[in-house]
């Protein structure tokens, strides 16, 4: 009797599991075009998986009669109970795109975070400039200080960034930030983005990720763009301060799902708030084409061009307004300003080999020139003529890059493999600062030269998931040759000086259910320093190391209601800074960062968001005296937050604030940058195709000061100089309505 039993329990239990097996999978919207990191779900037993590049997926232990749930972040949720014939050939899937919720959102091992919280941000709250774009991301706060024209000043997790040193800002791979640049390492202008072509941003904070390299410190923003239109429209916007934007995005695929293609431009001019007239404007103009040639090549192209100009509107110091002198949008040298320019060009294939595995390659050229007339010290320098200065280059860029995506199994554990391989290369002619009276003479040239710099770099990534488990190592390799020519020598001399770091990576999450996901993240990263620099310093400490940790957690309490929350640390080793405005090479020594950040997204109704993001930062020089060891204008405690309505109506609209504490502008904080309370307005409707709104910037008409720094000057007439804040202020109430035609 008991053989006989145990011969039935032991082909009970042959039986279920010879009937369980994997089942493959493609995932695609409705016109055909594939989703990746679909969250695939066997309600039956628990198991999961998602779709990688291609769409594609394989659920191990899956037996007939199993329901099966997909689910992705603005799309509708789908159950699939999968049959017996199923089990022998790849399903598809078709998903439904609809507005995004929060109960869509799944907390899994592998969920990002800040993604997830910048999707629903960005769907729920309307841009028209990059510059509202980077304010859409947590955490992360930007000052403009020449109304528009250059790229905009960062703070991320107490660093002030400036353009770019420290946050790695790309378009679909292409690189923004600008190495070795006229007015500073990493400048970054992103201006060249019409906003309405972005589809989604890649956000993280801290030198976590091996695909990102130089300049990954702080944290990366990837910014992707649309493939394809929805429809086609036109906009014209029209506001305060003879300001005008008109955009038009025009559709080019027809009905066809294999070819995608769109053109779009916008046109911006403003005379800002200031007395002098900025006579900003900016042309944009892009285009894109995705074909998916066969079952295994998809190739796109892209190409864009962007330039603008601008007048005036430079940094001033308080006693000049203070004391009457000029009003807070008055000029000292109304003679300031600029133009820039960019030329893209994107190219990219992805070959599908097999189910598990494709390539991803990438070639990108820019053109690129930049021309600043700014004065910051008055007449500090030359009393008789002033203290204006040039800065210029003309710049080309290179690169190409090579990736792997590889899914393997590993019982029933998936492991994901990327590795790839690249170069970039910046070619710099005429890299140049002069001294200048009213954009017209050249006084004297303090800095000429060329620049040539490349770095080359491999990088590899595993994900293993282990079911509530995800362990992520990485290593990254880069090398980089720094030249410099310098054109003031009276005799020919290039210099080249190379260097090399490994960057290792390490990233662990748990999600013990579906409420929960903790997260411990450690790395290294760096960012190059301007090769004037490394020539200057005999390459010292070319590529100082930033190492950083992070724990924290995703918590879903329930359905309408997400938080997010991290501990982080960042240590950086000596760093030699270039400043572009003095053609000097200042070091600034060894610093530590620590901080907490807080996030919450809570939608009580469909139509009805609230968003907050809480951060403070403790960020001290290390080899500097106590009480004279802060490091100026990074932020210690910053806050964003509001409220959007998405009305099935038709209705929309926003109410956004940003706060940014007081923090010092020195060392020993003897003077203090002031902090700002800012909210802005907008509200919407549309009906058939047609949306009619309106937009105000500083709702309460606050006067903030939107850039601000330490500096040393000397105005016409004063006999001793004075080292106070100089600034930029802000935007005052500033209203402007807005239409939208769609075809």
């Amino acid at each position: 009797m008991i053989i006989r039993t145990t011969i039935i329990t032991f082909s009970f239990i042959f039986g279920m599991l010879s009937s369980l097996k994997a089942i493959e999978g493609f995932v695609s919207n409705k016109q055909g075009e594939s989703i990746s990191d679909v969250y695939v779900l066997n309600i039956s037993n628990d198991t999961h998986a998602h779709t990688g590049p291609n769409g594609l997926f394989r659920l191990t232990s899956v037996q007939a009669g199993d329901t099966l749930l997909f689910r992705h972040l603005g799309y509708e949720r789908f159950l699939h109970v999968v049959q017996s014939e199923e089990l022998d050939r790849q399903l598809q899937i078709v998903l439904q795109e609809m507005e995004i919720q929060l109960d869509q959102v799944v907390v899994s091992n592998e969920m990002k975070a800040l993604n997830v919280l910048t999707d629903i941000d960005l769907s729920t709250n309307p841009v028209d400039n990059s510059q509202e774009l980077l304010q859409n991301l947590p955490g992360l706060f930007i000052g403009q200080h020449a109304g528009g024209g250059k790229a905009e000043q960062i703070f991320l997790r107490g660093f002030d960034i400036d353009h770019g040193t420290d946050l790695r800002i790309s378009v679909d791979g292409l690189p923004v930030n600008m190495v070795s640049h006229a007015h500073g390492q990493g400048y970054s202008d992103l201006h060249f983005i019409i906003p309405e072509t972005v589809e989604n941003i890649d956000f993280d904070k801290g030198p976590y990720t091996a695909d990102k390299g130089n300049f990954a410190t702080a944290g990366y923003v990837d910014f992707k763009l649309k493939d394809r239109l929805d429809r086609s429209s036109v906009g014209v916007e029209y506001g305060q301060f003879n300001s005008l934007r008109t955009t038009a995005l025009l559709d080019l695929s027809g009905n066809s799902n294999d070819h995608q293609a769109y053109i779009a431009g916008a046109y911006t001019l403003t005379d800002g708030p200031f007395e002098s007239p900025q006579g900003f404007h900016r042309l944009n103009v892009m285009g894109k084409y995705t074909a998916r040639l066969n079952q295994l090549d998809k190739v796109s192209i892209m190409a864009s061009h962007f330039n603008s100009r601008w007048d005036a509107s430079g940094q001033i110091p308080v006693r000049a307004v203070e004391s009457g002198l000029i009003d807070r949008f008055g000029a000292i040298d109304d003679t300031e300003g600029g133009q820039t320019s960019r030329t893209n060009i994107l190219l990219q294939h992805t070959r599908f080999v097999d189910n598990q595995t494709s390539w991803n390659s990438r070639f990108f050229y820019s053109k690129y020139e930049f021309e600043l007339y700014s004065n910051f010290t008055f007449f500090l320098n030359n009393p008789e003529q002033g203290d204006q200065i040039r800065q210029y280059e003309n710049r080309d860029l290179f690169g190409l890059e090579s990736v792997l995506n590889k899914q393997l199994f590993w019982g029933n554990s998936e492991v994901y493999l990327q590795a790839g391989a690249g170069f970039r290369y910046d070619q710099v002619m005429d890299n140049e600062l002069s001294r200048t009276l009213y954009r017209r003479t050249t006084l004297e040239n303090l800095s000429l030269g060329q620049v040539d710099e490349s770095n080359i770099y491999g990088f590899v990534s595993t994900e293993i998931d282990l079911g509530r488990w995800l362990i992520n190592p990485g290593l990254r390799l880069d090398y980089f040759n720094f030249g410099y020519t310098n054109d003031l020598d009276s005799l020919y001399n290039a210099d080249f000086i190379s260097d090399a770091i490994i960057s290792p990576k390490l990233n662990v999450s748990y999600s013990p259910n579906a409420q929960w996901q903790l997260f411990a993240k450690a790395g290294m990263g760096f960012h190059s320093n301007d090769s004037r620099v490394v020539v200057a310093r005999g390459g010292n400490q070319t590529l100082p190391g930033a190492f950083g940790a992070d724990i924290g957690a995703v918590w879903k309490p329930s359905s309408s209601l997400i938080i997010n929350t991290a501990l982080w640390h960042l240590f950086l080793e000596q760093e030699f800074v270039y400043v572009g405005d003095e053609a000097i090479v200042e070091p600034s020594g060894r610093t530590r960062r620590m901080g907490v950040d807080f996030g919450m997204r809570y939608q009580p109704v469909k139509w009805l968001f609230f968003n907050t993001d809480l951060t403070y930062t403790y960020a001290r020089s290390i080899d500097d005296p106590e009480g004279a060891n802060l490091i100026p204008l990074a932020p210690d405690f910053t806050a964003t937050g509001g409220v959007q309505i998405k009305h099935p109506s038709g209705f929309s609209g926003g109410l956004r604030f940003r706060y940014l504490d007081d923090r010092p502008a020195n060392e020993d904080n003897s003077i203090v940058a002031e902090g700002y309370f800012v909210t802005d307005l907008n509200m919407n409707y549309t009906f058939d195709k047609i949306t009619v709104g309106f937009d105000i910037q500083n709702l309460f008409n606050t006067e903030w000061n939107e850039t601000q720094f330490a500096t040393e000057s000397r105005l016409m007439n004063e006999l001793e100089s004075v080292e106070e804040i100089h600034f930029t202020p802000g935007v005052p109430f500033f209203a402007k309505a807005k239409i939208t035609v769609e075809f």
